[in-house]
């Protein structure tokens, strides 16, 4: 029935906005810059943002340029567009009264302004989209046509240093809001002409531009033409980040699992990109999204390639053994201390009962309270301004935890292992891919608090069927694992040294060899074969 009822509302959203569609205004420009200008002011409701400003080039023929306030650059319509045109002397270009309009459009295009994107727009369907997102429209006396010039600028956030993505070795900038910094901050990493991008707008009413970059010959163009299909099927009023878009393409609405992945670094994009993955840019958002992803994708970090390979593998390590800490700890500890108390030393077992004689509420109520009043401080933290965040949150748990054990609401025993489980959580490199633990960790609970052991066990299993049965874009998501490729181990668990993975995973791409045979370090003079020693 919920599939049904989701399948009508769906069909019904299509015909609204194909609807509006077929209602925008499609024909041709007038010939009049007045009547263009009034029409622009009805249209737009005369809001105060869109500038009007009408004179004469060359002190004889009428013009006018329409543009959004904040979103151009003031200085270049003024002094390089207007400028140009009010103090035109040039006899070759001076436009007399009665010439034919539309020649001297082109004129001005081809002979007169500076500007590298300049386009000639014939109707009002590609006037209102190049006006809204920044271009200075330029319409002239007896012309049916207008020029569109690119004069983008505004306020914009710069580059800056990621706020959630945070190395110690490595490059220090991260995405802004603006698409176009985005893929110039990818293309001085990728300097070559097979990195291609393509653009389309998505959402009827925000027209939020949308790009997909992908290295040509790398990228698969199975799930290149994959990509394509999932995104121009979007059909949707705005999109205002990109988890409007994740949601609406992942393969797996049913999961606490991400199947997309996101990040705010250059360096990890490209590094995608190199081994074959698309990555989704959004206009208005710092994350871009990156497909497929398997599963030992949100448990890697961009520093694990910048340092050596033995500290990297056992950080890698470490990070698996925070996954399980953070997903079973609190289970396993209600688990134990509710039904399989003869796992414990007996010196353990005696010292946890003597905790526990004076706490009212069994172990599973125990951990609940704890891990929700854990949550909220988490969220508190977030929410509260910088200043006196993390002194509220650290504060806040001492306190709540001090006392709730001097009351003897809760245990010690449970206030370390929520602590160490809170810390292990923080871990884990992607937020998303904690934040699903961080739920599951409520399910494992329940199930240890009434079946114990075996509810664990339980747990598991379904837990690692489901894991098996969810795809990114096709792609299983515990490759290489299961189904399993030698090949792909190199970078899983462990992080062999660079020289030793001259191979590209072989479900992201066709183009295999990411680098030449022989790249093993040489040996010091004297040591290779041939030569003697000193």
């Amino acid at each position: 029935m919920f599939r049904r009822l989701a399948k009508r509302k769906r069909t019904y959203a299509e015909f609204r906005i194909d609807r509006d569609l077929e209602t925008l205004p499609e024909c041709g420009l007038s010939r009049e810059t007045a009547e263009n200008v009034r029409t622009i002011r009805s249209e737009l409701g005369d809001s105060s943002d869109i500038v009007f400003r009408e004179f004469r080039i060359g002190g004889r023929i009428p013009a006018a340029i329409v543009y959004t306030d904040g979103l151009v650059n003031e200085d270049s319509v003024s002094d390089f567009l207007m400028g140009s045109l009010m103090r035109l002397r040039d006899p070759d270009v001076m436009p007399q009264p009665g010439s034919d309009g539309d020649r001297l459009l082109r004129t001005i295009k081809e002979r007169l302004l500076t500007f590298g994107d300049i386009r000639e727009i014939a109707n009002w369907k590609q006037l209102y989209p190049k006006l809204l997102f920044g271009d200075a429209i330029l319409f002239i006396e007896g012309s049916a046509k207008a020029l569109a010039v690119a004069t983008k600028g505004g306020q914009e956030r710069g580059v800056e240093e990621p706020s959630t993505q945070t190395v110690i070795r490595g490059p220090r900038e991260s995405f802004t809001e603006s698409i176009r910094t985005n893929t110039s901050l990818i293309r001085r990493k990728i300097r070559s002409p097979k990195l291609w991008l393509e653009e389309r707008m998505i959402g009827e009413v925000t027209m939020t531009t949308v790009g997909i970059m992908y290295i040509k010959g790398i990228a698969n163009e199975d799930i290149l033409g994959e990509v394509r299909r999932r995104l121009d099927g979007i059909r949707i009023d705005g999109i205002l980040e990109s988890g409007y878009i994740e949601d609406l393409i992942q393969d797996e609405v049913w999961t606490p699992f991400p199947t997309v992945y996101n990040s705010e670094r250059p360096d990890v994009i490209a590094g995608g990109l190199l081994e074959g993955r698309v990555a989704i840019l959004v206009e208005g958002t710092p994350f871009v999204l990156m497909v497929p992803v398997v599963l030992d994708s949100f448990l890697q970090s961009a520093e694990d390639y910048y340092q050596r390979y033995d500290f990297a593998t056992f950080i890698r390590m470490l990070r698996f053994v925070s996954f399980l800490i953070a997903l079973l700890f609190p289970s396993l500890y209600v688990a134990v201390v509710t039904y399989h108390q003869e796992v414990l030393p007996t010196s353990l077992m005696l010292n946890l009962a003597a905790q526990r004689e004076n706490v009212p509420f069994p172990p599973i109520v125990e951990a609940f309270v704890m891990e929700v009043i854990f949550e909220i401080l988490r969220e508190a933290g977030l929410r509260m301004p910088k200043a006196v965040g993390n002194t509220i949150s650290i504060v806040g748990a001492l306190i709540i935890g001090q006392a709730a054990v001097e009351a003897g609401i809760v245990s010690s025993a449970m206030v370390i292992v929520v602590a160490l489980t809170a810390i292990t959580n923080f871990v884990i490199p992607s937020l998303s891919f904690a934040i699903a633990i961080r739920l599951l960790r409520f399910v494992f609970l329940v199930l240890a608090g009434t079946l114990g052991m075996y509810g664990i066990a339980v747990g598991l299993l379904m837990m690692v069927l489901h894991l098996a049965s969810l795809r990114s874009f096709g792609i299983p998501y515990l490759k290489p694992f299961a189904p399993f490729a030698p090949s792909g181990l190199k970078d899983a668990v462990f992080r062999f040294p660079l020289w030793s993975m001259n191979r590209r995973p072989a479900f992201l791409s066709r183009d295999r060899f990411r680098q030449g045979p022989n790249q093993k370090p040489d040996k010091p003079p004297g040591e290779r074969p041939g030569e003697g020693g000193a």
